[in-house]
């Protein structure tokens, strides 16, 4: 059986934007690792309109960004959508029964897959379908956009938009117990830590529920 995890870079206030964040060598190494090891995606319209970009190659990529879009164009994917009529290699359409196509995708497959795009996950929450939350937390405040996840009564935050620091925090949600927080951060002091990065993994549990 599958388990169906959600990942998604988010704001400190919460938001997801894509274009909003632009991910270090480290991040994308990681995001190249997290798609070479998935048995398929599944995408909301919007998202997988975005994550066409690969399906083309560019002459400007360079090597992480060639082995990305292999991993990407090897995965087997799965579009939620009513007003598509057709998908690109590899994927195939799911316009009725959301809950039913996941169940099965789920009892029929194995490994990993990922749900890409907020609202396609939201639904999938609240049918209970998903297994595992990775947050990504950069260190910015964007005061506006997606929320990662939608909430009723949520507070409304009034915010300037700035870079804090360098770090980012990635945070594992799952089964709703367990809480793992990997830190880039630099390896070296100095003028420029950019020059190198290391991932450090702390992990903790929490037995309330995941909100």
């Amino acid at each position: 059986m599958t388990k169906l995890v959600f990942g998604m870079n988010q704001s400190l206030d919460g938001y997801v934007d894509h274009m909003a964040f632009a991910p270090s060598p480290t991040l994308f190494r990681h995001f190249v690792e997290e798609a070479q090891g998935l048995a398929g995606s599944v995408y909301g319209r919007q998202m997988y309109e975005v994550m066409r970009y690969w399906d083309d190659d560019h002459p400007e990529w360079n090597a992480e960004e060639r082995a990305f879009a292999a991993a990407w164009r090897n995965q087997p994917k799965w579009v939620v959508s009513r007003s598509l009529k057709s998908v690109g290699p590899n994927a195939r359409l799911v316009e009725n029964d959301l809950e039913g196509a996941i169940r099965e995708l789920k009892a029929e497959r194995a490994g990993e897959i990922e749900v890409a795009g907020p609202n396609l996950a939201q639904s999938l929450t609240e049918l209970g379908l998903i297994d595992e939350y990775r947050i990504y937390l950069h260190p910015v405040v964007l005061g506006h956009g997606k929320p990662f996840r939608r909430s009723s009564g949520s507070k409304k935050w009034k915010t300037t938009r700035k870079t804090l620091d360098e770090k980012l925090r990635f945070t594992r949600v799952e089964g709703r117990r367990v809480y793992t927080h990997l830190v880039q951060e630099p390896t070296h002091p100095g003028p420029n830590p950019k020059e190198g990065w290391h991932v450090r993994t702390e992990s903790h549990w929490n037995c309330s529920r995941a909100h």
